[in-house]
């Protein structure tokens, strides 16, 4: 018999830990392997994770909410004794968590005050942190007011528990002040006013943001802070494309088994014209561009809470168009039934955004980071269009679409921005009429 440490898994090159949300097995359950021992979430996607070993649940290391390091033991398994049914069930064994109370903690008390948030800028606040905010009633301007001993000023799970229990005990946590010695000639600042509740007036509904909406708005944020925006737009005539679609669409269908949507299409004229344009596949690390030979291109996809995920096409330059319509039609289904992996939203190189889908003409996208170009496709109209021949100017009905890309400033000036957008303009108007499947 011997015990085998379950660690939360690697969830993608940019992530270093993960929430854990639920516990489905307890100490003294029996598991199989590959059997679903927990669920967990990421800025990025939700993930069950399998048990990698057949056995008994020995030890939980760790409380729903927690945020774990990725690698790090989060449960022990008992494998090599047989489980039998009829007998008695193991008294469960008591994990860690549920020894140590939050009432008989010590307060922390660090060595030396820390500072309340006094730089003006947004404040990163963990879940586990929020949960616990959220439970014992603790508004956000009082998190606000919390020292922080984590990293930049963070509150931690230490903070907000002492925090909670000098509340408990009456005692009022004064925000610390800085002394600093102001020249005579100099007038004394005034002092900050504190932070009153916010009142809203009139008949207003207040909705809490859930856990996916609070990371997607610290994604934007982040993005704009690190990324200078440029947006340029382009106009395209896919009159070619979209008859070609509406052709071949009930042949493909019957042939692969598959409906061919507009986006792989789009898609396959991306990665043509990255592959002119190579700085659009990169990154930036300080003051050194990245670029990434491994076209893996994301599409941003609705879910059915209304929240936006990023699935992500790896190596679309090595598939042809039945392979990235298979690849664009699995990931779309598994983002709507929650069934992607964290593998499949990790790792993109350049994104695509479908507004059309929604109505709009156009879009200024914000960049996925750390990519440092998205682009935006609009919704396809008829408009009737001056038509160049060789015979003549002539009006015609034409399908028109407009197409933007938002770019990182730092690297990619105007003129390349602009000469890559105009190159994917050229692709989809080239479009081959007479293309076969």
């Amino acid at each position: 018999m011997s015990l085998v440490d379950l660690v939360m898994p690697k969830l993608g090159e940019s992530i270093m830990e993960a929430t854990i949300l639920k516990w489905h097995k307890k100490p003294g359950d029996s598991i199989k392997q590959d059997e679903t021992v927990l669920d967990i979430a990421t800025d990025k996607v939700d993930s069950e994770v399998p048990s990698t070993a057949e056995g008994v649940l020995e030890e939980i290391l760790f409380k729903e909410n927690d945020v774990v390091p990725i690698g790090t033991t989060i449960a022990r398994i008992r494998v090599g004794a047989a489980v039998s049914s009829s007998a008695p069930a193991a008294a469960p064994v008591t994990p860690q968590y549920e020894e140590a109370k939050v009432v008989e903690e010590v307060p922390y008390q660090p060595t030396s005050k820390p500072a309340a948030n006094s730089t003006g800028k947004p404040r990163f606040y963990s879940p586990l942190v929020l949960n616990i905010a959220q439970n014992e009633g603790i508004s956000m301007s009082d998190l606000e007011n919390i020292p922080g001993t984590g990293q930049d000023g963070r509150v931690s799970k230490k903070d907000i528990l002492a925090y909670v229990a000098n509340k408990k005990q009456g005692i009022t946590q004064a925000v610390p002040t800085q002394v600093s010695i102001i020249p005579t000639s100099q007038p004394a600042p005034q002092p900050v006013a504190q932070q009153t509740p916010v009142v809203y007036q009139g008949n207003v509904e207040i909705i809490e943001m859930d856990r996916m909406r609070k990371m997607i708005a610290k994604h934007m944020v982040d993005s704009k802070h690190t990324s200078p925006h440029v947006t340029s737009f382009a106009e395209c005539d896919v009159t070619n494309l979209v008859l070609w679609r509406n052709r071949i669409k009930k042949e493909f269908e019957k042939r692969e088994g598959e409906k061919i949507t507009f986006t792989p299409l789009f898609i396959e004229a991306i990665v043509k014209s990255i592959k002119k344009y190579p700085m659009l596949s990169s990154s930036v690390d300080g003051d050194k561009i990245i670029i990434k030979k491994d076209l893996n291109i994301g599409m941003a996809t609705a879910l059915p809470s209304g929240n936006l995920i990023v699935p992500v096409i790896k190596n679309a330059d090595q598939l042809n168009l039945v392979g990235l319509t298979k690849q664009v039609n699995g990931l779309a289904a598994a983002a709507r039934n929650g069934k992607l992996r964290p593998d499949d939203t990790s790792g993109g190189t350049f994104t695509l955004t479908n507004v059309g889908t929604f109505g709009s003409i156009m879009g200024t996208p914000i960049i996925n980071q750390p990519q440092v170009a998205i682009m935006a496709v609009g919704a396809i109209k008829k408009r009737p269009m001056v038509i160049e021949t060789e015979q003549g100017d002539t009006i015609g009905i034409r399908h028109m679409m407009y197409i933007s890309l938002s770019y990182d400033h730092r690297i990619i000036d105007g003129s390349l921005g602009s000469t890559f957008l105009n190159a994917v303009s050229k692709e989809l108007e080239n479009f081959d009429p007479n293309r076969q499947i």
